[in-house]
C-alpha cells in the first residue's frame, strides 16, 4: 500500500535526495532547469509516493512554462528509488497528477525526455515547439489535456515570471 500526497516544504531535502540519486550529477545544468530558477511550482501537482512507514519511493514535480506565449506545463522531474523501479509507481504519479492538472484546468503539458517511454501516456513529439538550447528536439514531448490544446500552440518555451492562478489556465 501506497500514499500520494503533495509535496510539501518538510518534503523538500527528501526529493531533492532522490532526484540526485536517480539522474547524473550535472542535472540541474538542463536547460529546463533554466525555465525553474527562482519560479514556483505548481505545488498542488507536485506528488510524493510514500510506503505506510513513510519512505519516499517516487516523486514529481510540475512547472509552469509559455510556448509561444501561450500557458503550458512543464512535467519533471519524475523518479523513482532504483529500489522501486519497474513496479509501476512512475506511471501510478503521472496519471494522478495529469488528473488532477486536467481538472485544475491545465489544457496541456510539455516535458523533454524519452519518446519510447512517454508515449504510452499519449506524450508525442512536438514540432515547432523550441526549447532552450542544447536540448534535443526529439525529445520535446507534449501531451493535450484537452482536445486541440497543441493546435497552432507553436514557438520558443519561457519562463513564466507572472503568479500562477487556476483561472484562466486554459487557453
Amino acid at each position: 500500500m501506497y500514499q500520494i500526497r503533495p509535496e510539501t516544504e518538510a518534503d523538500f531535502h527528501e526529493v531533492e535526495a532522490l532526484y540526485d540519486l536517480c539522474f547524473a550529477p550535472g542535472r540541474t545544468a538542463l536547460s529546463s532547469y533554466r525555465l525553474r530558477d527562482g519560479v514556483p511550482k505548481v505545488a498542488d501537482l507536485c506528488l510524493t509516493l510514500r510506503t505506510q512507514d513513510q519512505i519516499l519511493l517516487a516523486a514529481i514535480r510540475y512547472w509552469p512554462v509559455r510556448v509561444g506565449g501561450r500557458k503550458t506545463l512543464l512535467l519533471g522531474p519524475i523518479a523513482v528509488h532504483p529500489t522501486a523501479q519497474g513496479e509501476g509507481l512512475g506511471a501510478l504519479l503521472m496519471l494522478q497528477s495529469l488528473k488532477q492538472a486536467a481538472i485544475a484546468g491545465w489544457s496541456r503539458v510539455m516535458l523533454v525526455g524519452d519518446a519510447p517511454y512517454y508515449s504510452r501516456f499519449g506524450f508525442v513529439r512536438l514540432d515547432g515547439v523550441e526549447m532552450p538550447p542544447p536540448t534535443n528536439p526529439d525529445r520535446v514531448l507534449g501531451l493535450e489535456l484537452w482536445d486541440d490544446a497543441w493546435v497552432d500552440v507553436r514557438g520558443k518555451v519561457t519562463r513564466e515570471d507572472g503568479p500562477i492562478s487556476e483561472a484562466g489556465l486554459a487557453e
